[in-house]
Order: C-alpha cells, then sequence, then structure tokens
C-alpha cells in the first residue's frame, strides 16, 4: 500500500499525518525522543506503512535524531528545505497554519514532489560541524564584549574595574578561540576525505584552511546537489530579479534565502579576490562601469566565485 508521512518537528515534540492512497489522513503526536521514536514506529507497522515514504523538514537540529532513528529502522526519509514546503503550501491556497495542518502538507508534499531520500552524513561531518559553529559563538561573544568595552571606553567617566574584567574575557575568549581553531584543523587531518576537501578549498586563491572548514561544516555532503546552480542557491547568493511589465524594474540582489554563515564565510575571501584575482579584475571593472556600489560588486564577486 502505497503511503507517505509528513512530519512537523518542534523542539520537544512532533505532529505526523499519513496518507494511504485514498484513505483519510491519519494524525499522530509524538514526543521528540526515543520513546515518542519507538512509539512511531509502532503506529506505523500497525498501518502496514514500513515501504512508505517519510518527509520531514530540516528544522535546526531537532530533525536529526529522529531522522537517524528512522533510517536505521529501513524507512525511506526526505529532509527537505523549509521554504520548499512553505511555498507548495502557498500554492494550495493553504490559509490555515497548526502542527497537524503542517503536517499534512508535508505528506502532500512529499506525494507531488518525490524529494530525493536522505542519507545520514558521516559522523565526522557532525563533530567538525559542532566545532565550527562554536568557534562562531566564542568570535561572536569576542565581539560584544569589545563593543561594550569600547562604550565603557567613550563614557564620560570609563570604570577601570569593568575595563579590566571585560579585557579579561577578551583575553580568555581569545585563547579559546585559538585553541577550537587548532582542533578544528587537527579534526580534519584524522580523515582523508575531509582532508582532501579542505585542501582542495584551500588551493582556490583567497580561501584558506578555516574558511575551508566553514564551507565544508555548513554544506556538509556536495553529492547532494545536482549542479552549481544548488550549491549557490544553497546559500542565498543566487540573483533575485523584480522586474515586472514596463513600470517595475527593480535592482537585480542576491536572494539571500539561504545559510547566511556561508556568505559571511566568503565575504572577505571575496574581497581578496577582487583585489588579487587577475581573472576577476575585468569582471569588477564592467561592474563598477555599470555604477554598482562596493558591497554589490562584493556580493557578485562572491556569487561569481562560488
Amino acid at each position: 500500500m502505497t503511503s507517505q508521512l509528513g512530519i512537523d518537528i518542534a523542539q520537544d515534540t512532533f505532529d505526523t499525518a499519513l496518507q494511504q492512497e485514498d484513505h483519510d489522513l491519519i494524525f499522530g503526536h509524538f514526543d521528540n525522543q526515543r520513546s515518542g521514536f519507538n512509539r512511531l514506529h509502532r503506529f506505523l507497522k500497525k498501518r502496514k506503512a514500513q515501504d512508505g515514504h517519510i518527509c520531514m523538514e530540516a528544522t535546526g537540529v531537532y530533525y536529526e535524531e529522529l531522522a537517524h532513528f528512522l533510517h536505521k529502522k529501513g524507512y525511506r526519509v526526505s529532509v527537505v528545505n523549509p521554504a520548499r514546503v512553505k511555498g507548495y503550501a502557498q500554492s494550495q491556497m493553504r490559509r490555515n497554519k497548526t502542527d497537524k495542518m503542517d503536517a499534512a502538507v508535508i505528506a502532500n508534499f512529499c506525494r507531488a514532489q518525490n524529494p530525493p531520500l536522505w542519507n545520514p552524513p558521516d559522523p565526522s561531518w557532525y563533530e567538525l560541524r559542532a566545532l565550527v559553529r562554536h568557534l562562531e559563538d566564542l568570535e561572536s561573544d569576542r565581539q560584544r564584549q569589545r563593543n561594550r568595552q569600547d562604550a565603557i571606553q567613550h563614557s564620560a567617566q570609563p570604570t577601570q574595574t569593568v575595563l579590566d574584567n571585560l579585557q579579561a574575557q577578551i583575553d580568555f575568549l581569545a585563547h579559546q578561540i585559538d585553541a577550537v581553531k587548532k582542533q578544528i584543523q587537527d579534526h580534519i587531518d584524522q580523515y582523508p576525505e575531509l582532508k582532501r576537501q579542505r585542501n582542495l578549498l584551500d588551493s582556490i586563491k583567497g580561501i584558506g584552511p578555516l574558511t575551508a572548514a566553514k564551507l565544508m561544516a555548513e554544506y556538509g555532503d556536495m553529492r547532494q546537489f545536482d549542479d552549481v546552480r544548488q550549491v549557490v542557491a544553497f546559500a542565498g547568493l543566487n540573483p533575485r530579479h523584480r522586474q515586472s511589465g514596463t513600470s517595475i524594474r527593480g535592482q537585480t540582489k542576491i536572494s539571500k534565502m539561504g545559510r547566511s554563515s556561508i556568505r559571511a564565510a566568503l565575504y572577505m575571501p571575496a574581497i581578496n579576490a577582487k583585489r588579487f584575482n587577475t581573472l576577476l579584475r575585468p569582471f569588477v571593472k564592467r561592474l563598477e562601469a555599470k555604477g554598482l556600489s562596493g558591497t554589490q560588486i562584493n556580493s557578485s564577486v562572491v556569487f561569481w566565485t562560488s
């Protein structure tokens, strides 16, 4: 019996909608933990839906444990971009939004679009992603303390005790940042495939080992993309045109409907490429001649080099 199961994931729970040929939808509600996963497994076995297609959205990290559980049980699992499901719901003129209805939309999307199956990434990638995101958190924390320090220094009566405390925190975070950067490269060196990918990215002018690690952590397995357009769109670097008839001639910008962390990681390499890559100089000159601003040119260089 052909079936599709849509799963709407939240932090603590998830809702399901099971669609079996011409039968009415069957809804379920489960805890987002191992006991809930086992209940879902029994729920599907009871309804002879083990061979069905299960779809869920890539919602933060909350889907990951369930996706791994279902994959190990032999289910056909797809993990899809929430923007695709949102677009599909809008095309179906869906006006109501509840967890149950969201699960039903995902089940319908699964039947109509038949998205590709998901395979779990290698455990080494999860470790790399955790280290890279921890590094980004540490760098954000350090910048916050620097901003506070700068504000106090420009106040009417700077408090030296607070300034000293902030400096101690900044120094501590700097030490941690250096340590995590080393841990990232040491981790990559332990795995031949990760090391190969890093060295390949590092060979590109303007991209160093750390930027390479950040790109690897966010993109994951590049085999999930069919062509370069999908790679560009994943980062939100694809162009967004705004034109309609003769009255609307909006400025073409990048869509930004993707991973902002990838765009941030590529920004400084794009600056360096604009200055030092001889292949890019004619391209930059053409953009300058068209009157584009520096920010627009940098975004275009990021798009071109990606």
